[in-house]
């Protein structure tokens, strides 16, 4: 076995997991149409010879969904096939089931446009096949005992743009996808994961459907993916700057601000380095900085690194970052950065984190067209950069909750800072 036994019967249990999302080094995405499990076989020995204890898989929905009514077993097969790989590597895996988007392409079956147009998040027949397809790929993963559990998609309000969603709406198509995911997942054992994730708009952006309500209060745990690129973060601010060095950390208390249970995990599911953005030379240093200081919040079930392996220069027309954010390159070396996560991680093994709460939190006064108060360039993020700076360990606590003692109590909060 290259890394960790299976998960424990509660997942969501510290110390934090420290992992990777996998793109494959042959083929990216595309690897689905013509599954090679020695390739795979070989990228998650890789990934396993990092000391990390679990990766994030997604296959493609038109293959897995070609027609409304068809889920292909063989695409079921092809997914559980990797589970398996993985558990041999002694990775654990979790499930991204409707995909959907990822990295800048959109994969929507036929049977959701042209002649057959369909919103996906409104229209009843595409959510209940959306739901079907959740509880057929639960059912033929729930009784892997590597399995995490299963989320609904990658970053499905990426999807906005092309199928209008009200806030309701989304509430709606959430809730219908999270009760079929557990599902099928039932028959597992027990604090197997139904989770859900989204991009960095549902926290930053002005009136976006996809609101940070629903990413808090909505699936088993929080997903954020604090990218850099976002809000032009590291841009604006420097790519070593302390604004990109806490930019994960903080998308950790700005999620916890948002949960209706004090005690919630937040999972840094995606996060990364990505070029021009991060120059090649700062990156170990960011990877470095982003795990330790995300380490150092109470509640934080753990990272995931995007992503294992570059995409190769021979497939066409990504964007330029898309290319450069693997920890391995397109031949499979390591690159510095996989080391230094590698580094950090054996460390934090060794020595495991125990974070005090932070009893002095910055209150967030925002309403829903005024959320990028919370995004780089906001002065809400802005003074939250600058109290971190000066040493100050803030958590953030929404203006509704201030004068809440019991939850404030909770949270182990004393002391609250305006803006």
């Amino acid at each position: 076995m290259h890394g960790t036994q299976a998960p424990k019967e509660d997942p969501i249990s510290a110390p934090p997991r420290f992992g990777v999302n996998y793109t494959p080094r042959r083929g990216w995405f595309h690897a689905w149409h013509d599954f090679d499990p020695a390739a795979a076989r070989e990228d998650l020995a890789q990934i396993a010879d990092l000391g990390l204890d679990h990766i994030r898989v997604f296959h493609l929905w038109p293959l897995l969904q070609p027609n409304r009514t068809l889920i292909r077993s063989a695409a079921v097969d092809q997914l559980v096939g990797l589970v398996d790989l993985a558990a041999e590597a002694g990775l654990d895996v979790m499930v991204d089931g409707v995909q959907g988007h990822l990295s800048s392409f959109d994969f929507y079956p036929s049977w959701t446009q042209t002649w057959h147009q369909r919103n996906v998040f409104t229209d009843p027949g595409a959510v209940q096949a959306q739901a079907e397809l959740l509880r057929v790929l639960g059912r033929a993963m729930a009784g892997r005992p590597n399995l995490i559990g299963l989320q609904l998609g990658n970053e499905l309000n990426n999807l906005v743009e092309h199928n209008p969603v009200t806030v309701e709406q989304v509430d709606a198509y959430l809730d219908t996808l999270l009760a079929a995911a557990r599902d099928g997942l039932s028959g597992g054992r027990p604090g197997l994961l139904a989770t859900h994730s989204a991009y960095d708009a549902a926290w930053y952006g002005d009136d976006h459907p996809f609101t940070p309500e629903a990413s808090a209060r909505k699936g088993d745990l929080t997903t954020v993916h604090p990218w850099v690129f976002s809000g032009d973060c590291a841009r604006r601010y420097g790519p070593r700057s302390p604004q990109v060095l806490h930019l994960a950390e903080y998308g950790v208390e700005l999620a916890k601000a948002y949960a209706d249970d004090p005690a919630r995990p937040v999972w840094v599911q995606e996060t990364g380095a990505p070029e021009p953005h991060i120059p090649a030379e700062a990156a170990p240093d960011l990877a470095r900085a982003t795990v330790l200081n995300a380490a150092d919040c109470t509640g934080l079930w753990g990272v995931t690194w995007w992503c294992s392996h570059d995409v190769d220069r021979s497939l066409a027309d990504y964007p330029e970052l898309e290319y450069t954010l693997g920890l391995f390159d397109s031949a499979g070396a390591a690159k510095p950065i996989a080391h230094a996560l590698a580094e950090t991680v054996a460390q934090l093994r060794k020595n495991p984190p125990a974070p005090a709460p932070r009893d002095s939190a910055l209150v967030l006064d925002c309403t829903p067209a005024t959320r990028s108060v919370s995004g780089p360039g906001g002065a809400f993020f802005e003074t939250w950069m600058r109290l971190r700076e000066q040493g100050a360990r803030p958590a953030v606590v929404l203006a509704s909750r201030a004068q809440d003692a019991p939850y404030l109590a909770a949270r182990g909060i004393t002391e609250l800072l305006r803006p």
